[in-house]
């Protein structure tokens, strides 16, 4: 197809292009939300062995405690990469020319499964 024949971008791309962006946030919403979960869990596992007089219990933050903030941060990180990759479609979208790209796909893609297999990593000697 020649550039002259491309159709231009109507509405409806650039409401499928918000739809897109909007899911991106709401992934990211998630995964702070289950960040935060995961530190306030720890800090309340850390007060209730504190209550029941454990002393073995480790001072400082624990390995959950750095999971769910590294999610929180994770969370924001992929809102920033979500609003860059809705501004360039949309200036694609409006100069004509738009040409699709997976590389925020592939990066969440990628991202969750290093933490799956770390996390299996931590996990395995509990079993």
């Amino acid at each position: 197809m020649e550039i002259k024949d491309r159709k231009s971008a109507g509405a409806a791309d650039h409401l499928a292009n918000e739809r897109t962006f909007l899911a991106w946030v709401r992934t990211s919403i998630a995964l702070m939300g289950f960040g935060f979960v995961i530190v306030k869990f720890a800090l309340f596992i850390h007060q209730i062995a504190n209550a029941l007089g454990e002393t073995n219990t480790p001072q400082g933050k624990s390995d959950s405690a750095i999971i769910g903030v590294t999610m929180v941060a994770l969370g924001a990180l992929i809102t920033m990469l979500a609003f860059i990759r809705y501004r360039n479609i949309e200036r694609q979208l409006n100069d004509n020319s738009y040409f699709p790209s997976k590389w925020l796909s592939a990066l969440v893609t990628l991202s969750i499964i290093i933490g799956a297999v770390l996390l299996v990593f931590y996990l395995l000697p509990n079993i």
